[in-house]
């Protein structure tokens, strides 16, 4: 497949990595420090050049291509860039916005062509609903929903005083529909077995019902099961922060938010009924403290800068926040934010691209979840006859797959299957299934 990239930044750069191996693969810039870049890390060919301009799409061989994705941080200029591709031949058009009235406006237009965009990705909203998951479930730092909701994806970060800690697998998976898929360690990536031990500051990655895995989060954090009463403040009336309090709402709870703009508070206390705005500066230990943030359940820093981001996430777990979760726009700094004591950074970019790739494979793949930087990826597949996984045992099939390879989940006809060593894969049955970054190219001409 040819695919045309338009934008080499975090998202572009990350999505072309993940086609390079298996696809023709075209990226455009106008930067050319970039370009260079992509030249001599993938093999990519780079073009420099404006993506709206049809002699550059042209250049770029926008008539062979088979999907061209738009993924620059300007919404109008991937907006336009679909737009002319569609001027000249048909390929499948993906197009990244910021502003959600975009993405509104597409999914009501007739047959969802609108822009010449076949699917759009809305960067805000897509990281406000992975930060409400993400609050969702005590101690994890990512969460990804499969198969319709029926199989849950999540990545805990093992405290040291977590129950778990010097646990085997064994010893901690007391639950029937859980599978321990990996344990990241460092640079290490380890598939775990009965006896793998569990260690302090381990990243462990679980597939399972979402019973399963919110029982596993009370094991490894004790006493921080959502109860429906949360104290949640989201710092930042950005359109980040605003959809964050509006999924909340429609979850029955009811978040405060700070917003230092007088304007922007009172049109943010107009259109969130349930949510309690307060009009201040949010980097005001004094006014914090007064306003119990200490007793937060979960902080959410949603302002639009990475540096405001840093100061209050951690001005709010000094005062004694339980959690903080905080925006991170810099790909580069989520471990920063991790490391100085912030709980979780999400990087609105990485959330972008990895919606995309779900677009870009040649598996029937369902939904895609990158992991930790796509080390790894968490993938559901609906299975034919012709798959390596059906017809026989799990047992037998995984043994003939590349290390790095897990069987996570199976549903069935919509029904959960908990997958075990003689458990017979179908046709037709959706897998969800965990592979190591090395094993991916292998794996994807089995499944």
């Amino acid at each position: 497949m040819r695919v045309v990239i338009i934008g080499a930044g975090e998202v572009g750069s990350s999505i072309a990595a993940s086609l390079a191996d298996s696809h023709e693969v075209v990226v455009v810039d106008v930067d050319p420090e970039r370009v260079d870049a992509l030249t001599y890390s993938l093999d990519v060919l780079a073009i420099e050049g404006d993506g709206t301009s049809l002699a550059t799409l042209n250049e770029a061989g926008i008539e062979e291509a088979d999907m061209l994705i738009a993924s620059t941080d300007d919404d109008e200029t991937n907006l336009v860039a679909c737009g002319t591709a569609k001027t000249v031949d048909d390929p499948f058009t993906i197009a990244r916005v910021k502003n959600v009235d975009y993405l509104e406006t597409w999914q009501h237009a007739e047959n969802q062509r609108a822009f010449g965009v076949d699917f759009m990705v809305c960067t805000n909203l897509l990281t406000a609903e992975d930060i409400v998951r993400v609050i969702g479930l005590p101690a994890a730092r990512d969460v990804n929903p499969f198969a319709g909701g029926a199989v849950q994806m999540a990545e805990f970060e093992v405290d040291a005083d977590s129950p778990v800690v010097d646990q085997t697998v064994a010893e901690a998976d007391r639950f029937d529909s859980l599978t321990f898929a990996a344990i990241l360690r460092e640079d290490d990536l380890e598939i775990p077995r009965g006896e793998t031990v569990i260690r302090a500051d381990d990243k462990v990655v679980v597939i399972g019902s979402p019973e399963s895995v919110q029982g596993f989060a009370s094991e490894v954090a004790p006493g921080q099961t959502p109860t429906g009463d949360e104290d949640l403040v989201i710092i930042g009336g950005s359109s980040i922060g605003y959809h964050v309090a509006r999924l909340l709402e429609e979850r029955g709870l009811h978040p405060r938010l700070i917003e230092r703009d007088p304007d922007r508070a009172r049109e943010l206390a107009e259109e969130l009924p349930n949510t309690v705005v307060m009009e201040n500066d949010a980097t005001d230990a004094e006014f914090l403290a007064r306003e119990h943030v200490d007793q937060a359940d979960a902080v959410v820093a949603a302002l639009e800068s990475d540096e405001k981001n840093l100061l209050v996430s951690v001005l709010a777990k000094q005062l004694g926040a339980r959690r903080t979760v905080a925006v991170v726009e810099s790909g580069d700094y989520v471990s920063l934010f991790e490391t100085v004591g912030v709980d979780v950074g999400v990087n609105p970019r990485e959330v972008t691209a990895e919606e995309i790739t779900r677009f870009t494979r040649e598996l029937h793949t369902e939904n895609v979840a990158l992991i930790e930087n796509d080390r790894a990826e968490v993938l559901e597949v609906e299975v034919d006859e012709e798959s390596a996984l059906v017809g026989r045992p799990i047992r037998e099939s995984v043994a003939d797959l590349p290390e790095g390879f897990v069987v996570g989940a199976i549903t069935r006809n919509g029904k959960f299957v908990v997958p075990r060593g003689d458990t017979v894969v179908e046709p037709g049955d959706h897998v969800v299934v965990f592979v190591d970054r090395d094993a991916l190219p292998a794996v994807s001409g089995e499944l």
